[in-house]
């Protein structure tokens, strides 16, 4: 991801080390250490936060009102809180939403397409990122409509 982001920069006329410096903070999985990474930046007074995930974004959003924000979310950015509608985020965050939560009940049912047989799925679940107790309420619904079990295992 780092390497897309890179190129896009570039892409854009940004070049690391030349015209743009690019303060990288990583999270690694510990959720509740995102509140301080951000406010390390607010307080080295960046220009812009790039929040690559729905956690890093909802903490940029709590540490700052003024900072520009671009996020990337496989949440629905307005049921988060993120922005107050697609079409017109407002305030100081702006980004892209994959929607991939909403996707897990699709994906159980081309699953169950390509093999027709199958009686028992497995999920596997981040228990600590946001959104994935709804993306689960969801997939469960799913897998009981289709005649599934469903095993879910949190890692």
């Amino acid at each position: 991801m780092v390497a897309a982001f890179r190129q896009g920069l570039k892409e854009a006329g940004y070049l690391e080390s030349k015209n743009v410096t690019i303060e990288y903070r990583w999270a690694e999985g510990h959720y509740d250490r995102l509140p301080a990474l951000a406010a390390d930046l607010i307080g080295r007074k960046v220009t812009i936060i790039a929040a690559t995930s729905t956690p890093a974004a909802l903490a940029a959003k709590a540490a700052t009102a003024t900072v520009p924000i671009v996020f990337t979310t496989g949440d629905d950015p307005i049921k988060l809180g993120l922005v107050a509608s697609l079409n017109r985020p407002g305030g100081n965050v702006t980004g892209v939403s994959s929607l991939l939560v909403e996707l897990g009940s699709k994906q159980l049912g081309l699953l169950r397409e390509l093999a027709p047989g199958i009686t028992a799925i497995a999920v596997l679940t981040n228990p600590n990122f946001p959104g994935t107790e709804r993306q689960l309420r969801d997939v469960e619904a799913a897998a009981r409509v289709l005649g599934l079990q469903l095993l879910v295992l949190k890692v």
